[in-house]
């Protein structure tokens, strides 16, 4: 999930799509260029141990939208797919 977020915010478009699942995966990522992710919460977690095939997060991430703060409050499901984590779907 951090990396996934940190991707958002330098805008590594190669690496969220490499890390989402093949299912629901977009054809490329739209970034929004006056919004600018600033800070993740973690708010909670379950499942997604070592012996876990599936596990949700729970998370805020902050950004700014032309200069105003905002925030996306999100539950998502993740998947291991040939043994990576996989980014689904929000729940």
């Amino acid at each position: 999930m951090r990396s996934r977020f940190s991707a958002f915010a330098v805008g590594d478009e190669a690496y969220l799509l490499r890390t989402w699942h093949p299912t629901t995966r977009p054809r490329e990522v739209d970034f929004d260029r006056k919004q600018k992710w600033t800070r993740l919460e973690i708010l909670g977690k379950s499942g997604g141990g070592a012996f876990h095939t599936e596990g949700t997060v729970e998370f805020r991430a902050h950004f700014t939208y032309r200069g105003q703060p905002d925030s996306l409050h999100e539950n998502s499901r993740f998947v291991r797919d040939e043994g990576q984590w996989s980014y689904l779907a929000p729940l």
